[in-house]
């Protein structure tokens, strides 16, 4: 019992990884695509980030004028 437990929990564990990586690939994308080739601080930012925080930037970057202002924190 414990150990389908922890195939599940595995499981989901890999699905949300999944969806992590996704999300970043396509805000890198967008990106890209707005700005021209990225920085390496942006890619490492976006990587390194959790998924709220992606999805926050990816909405941002809709309308951004620049990459900075993408990336800008909202008050």
């Amino acid at each position: 019992l414990a150990r389908e437990e922890g195939r599940q929990e595995g499981r989901q564990e890999g699905r949300q990884e999944g969806k992590q990586k996704g999300k970043a690939a396509l805000l890198l994308k967008l990106l890209q695509r707005r700005f021209g080739p990225l920085p390496g601080w942006a890619s490492e930012k976006i990587l390194s980030a959790d998924q709220e925080l992606v999805e926050d930037w990816f909405d941002q970057a809709l309308d951004a004028r620049s990459l900075e202002e993408a990336f800008a924190e909202r008050s």
